[in-house]
């Protein structure tokens, strides 16, 4: 259908009005700006015209604002709508990248945390420590062993102790240049004699291959509670006294077990107590020196320890007196109660005496 055929073909736009309609709207909205861009009144009568005009254009201008704002608000509306697919696409990627760090940083803190409580690791008494870190694990239904990075080059020996660093894990069972063989104290080869913090019985541990060895030999009928702290106790020289070890607890057979502290976290970072025998605690010649070597040496007191050494004494010769003195008034009261009742008994005897007298004659006569 032809323009001409369509129901506009009488439509005829009356160029004369519009044009007129545009000159006006154009000299309006100069005046607009003319005034309003003027800061200052040249004449007091500008002034007022100024302000009229913009008490009148306020109104006017809000409302053509008003779809201005509108317009912009869809705007935005339609940019977030066909950009949420992209958006969301760019956020999916920086969480993870995000994932990827944070699983970094958690583990970097979890190996912080275990260097800090290895290198806080103190014993007592003071033992040379190596730490060294777990290599592979040997593990089956009976055996428990590990492999560490140090050997005989960093003085480690057969025989010495493992702990982490929340309690024993085992002993050394073979050494090379750069590695050890370490024997947990789970296998069934494994026997550490123990004592319980509590009652100081004595006991062995004895691995079976279970996370929880058993204690055999138990010295006392009421040794063992629930529980109880287990220390090393250093019988047999394999490894110094006190060492942590775990509580004691039930086992479902009913035999008594116990709990390990080296359980408690993964055995990465361990370290060895280069401990030979009890004679490298102490100093020989302090043990060999006489006992009262260093009486002569001493020097004298001061005045002020001469003066408390005399204080203390007098008030020691003070309590003796007063003590002397309460000893001798409680004997003379006892010899003075003596006599008293011994100077009665003659009394009473002789006034029975004289009772019975009268009766004694009477019958004679």
């Amino acid at each position: 259908m032809s323009l001409r055929e369509s129901p506009f073909e009488n439509l005829r736009v009356p160029l004369g009005w519009s044009a007129g309609g545009a000159l006006l709207i154009a000299v309006a909205l100069a005046a607009f700006l003319l005034l309003s861009d003027r800061s200052e009144a040249d004449e007091p009568g500008h002034e007022a015209v100024r302000q009229t005009f913009e008490a009148g254009a306020a109104p006017v201008g809000g409302i053509f604002a008003a779809p201005v704002r509108w317009l912009g608000q869809v705007t935005d509306y339609v940019d977030d709508y066909f950009f949420a697919v992209s958006e969301n696409r760019r956020l999916r990627e920086e969480l993870a990248d995000l994932q990827a760090e944070r699983d970094a940083v958690v583990a970097l803190r979890n190996l912080n945390s275990q260097y800090e409580g290895m290198l806080g690791l103190r014993v007592e008494p003071d033992v040379p420590l190596v730490t060294a870190r777990s290599v592979s694990e040997a593990r089956g239904p009976f055996r428990r062993a590990r492999l560490i990075d140090v050997g005989h080059d960093r003085g480690v020996k057969i025989g010495n102790p493992v702990i982490n660093e929340h309690g024993l894990v085992g002993r050394i069972t073979g050494v090379s240049g750069g590695v050890s063989r370490v024997l947990l104290v789970t296998d069934v080869t494994s026997q550490v004699p123990i004592l319980i913090d509590r009652t100081d019985a004595r006991a062995i541990m004895r691995g079976d291959g279970s996370g929880n060895p058993r204690l055999e030999f138990v010295r006392g009928a009421d040794a063992l509670e629930v529980g109880d702290r287990v220390l090393s106790s250093g019988d047999g020289g394999l490894m110094p006294r006190g060492l942590p070890i775990g509580v004691v607890a039930r086992g479902i057979d009913g035999t008594w077990r116990v709990k390990l502290f080296s359980d408690r976290g993964a055995i990465d970072f361990v370290r060895v107590m280069l401990f030979d025998n009890f004679s490298q605690l102490a100093d020989g010649s302090a043990l060999d020196s006489p006992p009262l070597a260093g009486l002569n040496t001493a020097p004298p007191p001061v005045p002020e320890v001469v003066a408390r050494i005399e204080d203390a004494q007098g008030r020691r010769r003070a309590d003796a007196e007063r003590r002397a003195q309460a000893q001798r008034e409680a004997r003379e009261r006892e010899a003075a109660d003596a006599r008293a009742r011994d100077v009665a008994a003659r009394e009473a005897a002789a006034r029975q005496a004289q009772a019975q007298q009268p009766v004694t004659d009477g019958a004679t006569e």
